[in-house]
């Protein structure tokens, strides 16, 4: 099976613990539960509802975030994008391999608004 998975980061590759004003993300190609690539992008400034608009269209499956608004989730699920938030502050490749071992440990949604 291919996903591709999508983590807000920073400029060290660490999970920028708010989706929506993150500086870059991290899009990791992965077939058979196994990591084949990985790209840090910028995305475009932020506006509500367009990242995760634009990272549908990029072709993300999945989401690993800290924290994220009820509306960009919605959004996600709209384009069949998975949200999974509540991880914490790690190399997003670490958060990625967590997640496809079934490890990836998820807390409360940093963001409430």
């Amino acid at each position: 099976m291919k996903r591709k998975i999508a983590v807000p980061v920073d400029a060290n590759g660490i999970l920028d613990a708010h989706f929506g004003h993150c500086k870059f993300f991290h899009l990791f190609d992965v077939a058979d539960d196994v990591i084949i690539s990985g790209l840090k992008v910028i995305p475009p400034p932020h506006q509500p509802g367009l990242l995760p608009q634009w990272l549908a269209e990029e072709g993300s499956t999945d989401i690993i975030a800290g924290g994220m608004g009820q509306m960009a989730i919605q959004i996600f699920n709209r384009n069949g994008v998975n949200v999974f938030v509540g991880a914490d502050k790690r190399p997003a490749r670490e958060l990625v391999e967590s997640f496809l071992n079934g490890e990836l440990k998820l807390m409360s949604n940093y963001c409430d608004h």
